[in-house]
């Protein structure tokens, strides 16, 4: 049980990831071949019928004079290239959750060689081009890969297509110096975020060469969670990825950025800065000799995390202002149609191993020390995220004049028992939740997945499940949004208008009102019966810790000492 529970602390960092599983190659397959830029492809027929190309490259290996620079094109090969492996994922350290064959817990893993995509398509080709769903994986933009998310189904549910794909990560994938500056060889060999430079470089690669698996170029849908939604919102105000995708769904994602400067560490604060980095690694003429080894021994961790500067203001990829600045003028960012949402309970995953809420029993279960304290911190932190992710930018939208944006929150939590611990209280509607409802693959904790998805809920999760990706789908065919039977998603207006997703017994699928604000979230902390004035104060500093140089009205009304 204790191996079990050990993927909880993976699951911190990798932001939810699903599981890896894989989609076997039956014996009575069938090879498909199709033709890209490089050359021919095989593929074959998943278990579930649909066809799958696994590793395919979009882009050049990135050691050596390629490492922090813009992506180049992938190289052709000759003959058939057989597409039943996955790439390996992007360099990486390691963490338990990231249940990828030969990665071993805080150890460096993965490739400089990594920059491909996963196709999945149906069994029965169409005869007019299918809308297509390009997916990014989560992961803090530090860890993750494209085989953990398995989009057979999904193509089989919804006739679309699925393509997962992989980016440079952690420090390979953010980081800016003025010596990469001047010695570029292209214009956005300028940049520092390396991983959106691989995104729109996938996304390119895709409009050139999804015709060949059934799906239209013309018509692309930008989806991700966590840290994939973060990147889908850098990817809205890049100006370099414009007119590459149609319509854009920000799954429990963010807006934030930070600038040239404090990447750098300018002021000297951040551990891992970029010029730090330069000096431990030797200088700039190091930074395409110096081994994968030597970039990440260069860096330091912080309480067991690798912390580093992420999603910069760059003024190449993106605008040399805040990123959340970017969706308050529609010059500054593409007006696709728009879905963002959070889950209801986003913080339960990570106050599940926190000793400040928790405690084990029997050195093996997680039970909350005080049920209340524990709802209540994640309430408030949970109801932010929404406020930072969904009714900020939504409205920012929606003031600026885009009104095709649709808002939602995820609220299933009817996971089961084992023992003394009690999954629909301990996760409920956790961050990542949503993502096998949408993949229609209940697959998420690994062990633990027969607790946290029991038997008993199988119908319900699943009517929820096709419900969910009817929804995503009907959005990527260019409709708004709707469930095939009528039920139409309303944009956000005035009054916000959030789809909630959940299951019948639990209130069904339905549309409400109602914008948050942190003033209003202040004001019901300071009359929330469920803490005392103690624990009051500690779920106000977490405010205030997310809030950064913000000031939250009414935050002094809570009497809490200040720090």
């Amino acid at each position: 049980m204790k191996k079990i529970f050990a993927t909880f602390a993976g699951l911190a960092l990798v932001a939810c990831a699903e599981q890896s599983v894989d989609v076997s190659v039956t014996p009575e397959s069938a090879p498909l071949t199709v033709t890209v830029e490089q050359g021919a492809l095989q593929g074959f027929h998943a278990d579930t019928g649909a066809r799958v190309w696994r590793g395919v490259p979009f882009a050049a290996d990135t050691t050596g004079e390629n490492r922090w620079r813009a992506p180049r094109p992938a190289p052709a090969w000759d003959g058939v290239r057989v597409a039943s492996e996955f790439a390996p994922p992007c360099a990486q350290i390691a963490t338990p959750f990231t249940q990828v064959p030969g990665f071993e817990n805080g150890e460096l893993a993965g490739s400089e060689d990594c920059l491909a995509v996963d196709i999945y398509a149906p069994e029965t080709a169409s005869d007019e081009p299918l809308p297509v769903l390009f997916w990014i994986h989560g992961g803090s933009n530090m860890s993750g890969a494209s085989q953990l998310y398995v989009g057979d189904q999904l193509v089989q549910n919804e006739n679309v297509i699925v393509v997962s794909t992989q980016y440079r990560l952690g420090p390979l994938g953010w980081f800016s110096h003025q010596d990469l500056i001047e010695s570029a060889e292209r214009p956005e060999d300028a940049a520092a975020n390396f991983g959106t430079l691989d995104l729109i470089a996938s996304l390119k690669w895709v409009r050139a060469n999804i015709a060949g698996f059934g799906g239209d170029p013309d018509n692309i849908t930008i989806f991700g969670e966590s840290a994939g939604g973060h990147n889908v919102a850098t990817l809205l105000a890049s100006p370099l990825a414009e007119g590459l995708f149609s319509q854009a769904i920000i799954q429990s994602g963010s807006f934030d950025s930070v600038s040239v400067s404090e990447a750098r560490g300018d002021a000297g604060a951040l551990l891992n800065s970029s010029n730090g980095i330069a000096e431990r690694l030797g200088g700039f003429e190091r930074f395409h000799t110096a081994s994968l080894q030597d970039v990440f021994d260069a860096y330091q961790l912080s309480d067991g995390f690798l912390e580093v500067p992420r999603v910069i203001q760059d003024g190449v990829s993106l605008p040399q202002f805040p990123l959340r600045d970017a969706f308050a003028d529609t010059e500054t960012f593409q007006t696709v149609p728009i879905i963002t949402g959070t889950n209801r309970d986003e913080m339960k995953l990570f106050y599940l191993l926190d000793e400040r809420y928790t405690e084990q029993v029997d050195g093996q279960f997680y039970v909350a020390r005080d049920q209340d304290f524990y709802d209540a911190a994640s309430d408030y932190s949970s109801r932010l995220w929404r406020i930072r992710a969904v009714d900020r930018p939504a409205s920012l939208m929606r003031q600026a004049g885009h009104d095709q944006v649709y808002a939602y929150r995820f609220d299933w939590d009817e996971g089961g028992k084992f023992m003394q611990m009690d999954f629909s209280k301990m996760l409920g509607a956790a961050h990542g939740v949503e993502i096998p409802f949408v993949f229609n693959r209940f697959v998420l904790l690994g062990a633990v997945d027969p607790i946290m998805f029991p038997v008993e809920t199988l119908d319900s999760r699943n009517q929820l499940s096709q419900t969910m990706g009817a929804y995503w789908a009907s959005f990527a065919r260019g409709t708004p949004p709707s469930d095939g039977n009528g039920g139409v998603w309303p944009v956000y207006g005035a009054d916000a208008n959030l789809m909630y997703f959940d299951t019948r017994q639990d209130g069904g699928i339905r549309v409400e009102a109602g914008v948050d604000t942190v003033a209003q979230l202040v004001a019901d902390l300071k009359h929330d019966t469920r803490v005392d004035q103690a624990q009051r104060c500690l779920i106000a500093d977490g405010i205030t810790d997310v809030l950064g140089n913000e000031v939250a009205e009414g935050i002094e009304t809570l009497e809490c000492p200040l720090r």
